[in-house]
This record gives C-alpha cells, sequence and structure tokens, in this order.
C-alpha cells in the first residue's frame, strides 16, 4: 500500500502538470487576444483579459497547494 508521502508526491505532480497545462492555456490566449485587439474586437479582447484573470488566480491557489503537498 503507497504511503501518505508517496499519495502525496503523486498529487502534487499531477497538479503541477496541470498547472504547466494552465500556463500553455493561459499563453495561447494572450496570443490570441493581441490578435483580437489588434482587429478591433475589444469586448472580446476584454473577454480573453477577464478569463486570463481567473487562469492567475487559479494558478496561483494550484501553486500552494502543490507546496504543501511537497511539504509533507
Amino acid at each position: 500500500m503507497p504511503s501518505k508521502s508517496d499519495s502525496n508526491i503523486a498529487t502534487a505532480d499531477a497538479l503541477t502538470l496541470l498547472l504547466h497545462n494552465q500556463h500553455a492555456l493561459g499563453a495561447a490566449i494572450e496570443e490570441i487576444t493581441h490578435w483580437i485587439a489588434g482587429d478591433g474586437a475589444d469586448i472580446v479582447a476584454d473577454n480573453a483579459v477577464a478569463a486570463l484573470g481567473t487562469l492567475d488566480t487559479n494558478a496561483k491557489a494550484i501553486t500552494e497547494a502543490i507546496t504543501r503537498l511537497r511539504m509533507c
């Protein structure tokens, strides 16, 4: 049976991969936002920026959870 520490490591590793995906999605949205804003679609660009804010907020929470798991 895996130890609690092993479970924490596996969970932290999975969260780390999710966080990497979140950063990649954020970068992609940011690139698309710049492209959209250049074409004058300000409302769509504003919505994309709001989505980026959500990704940033959640990334911070995921990072804190990873840190706590790795400390156990």
